[in-house]
């Protein structure tokens, strides 16, 4: 196993189990790449208002703070859940959309970032 990534989302009682995979992987000497914020915004797709449902900004402030890369933020959105339950990621299923562009950002910091 090259690492582990952990993916969060911003509000401190997750942020509790984020730590806790953390403190998993360093026993288990797997090396943690880095840190995804998950669920970190959402988009009104009606009017377009941003709204930060489970906060922001907390899993970069961790990773910020563990010393850790933080790689970036997933939006909440419904296409990620149906492409999902469909059994087609949505990087697949949309490769031109907003959640797979989020997506291979966080890939290609993995992989520019020399973390992979």
């Amino acid at each position: 196993m090259t690492g582990a990534v952990i993916v969060s989302p911003p509000q401190e009682v997750a942020l509790i189990d984020a730590r806790k995979a953390i403190d998993m992987f360093d026993k288990t000497k797997i090396p943690v790449l880095g840190i995804v914020e998950n669920m970190s915004t959402w988009i009104c797709p009606s009017c377009g208002h941003e709204s930060h449902v489970f906060g922001h900004g907390g899993a970069e402030a961790e990773a910020k703070r563990l010393g850790l890369p933080f790689l970036g933020a997933i939006p909440l959105d419904i296409a990620i859940r149906l492409s999902g339950d469909a059994g087609a990621p949505v990087a697949a299923a949309a490769p031109e959309g907003a959640q797979a562009r989020a997506f291979r950002a966080i890939a290609r910091r993995l992989i520019e970032g020399g973390i992979v």
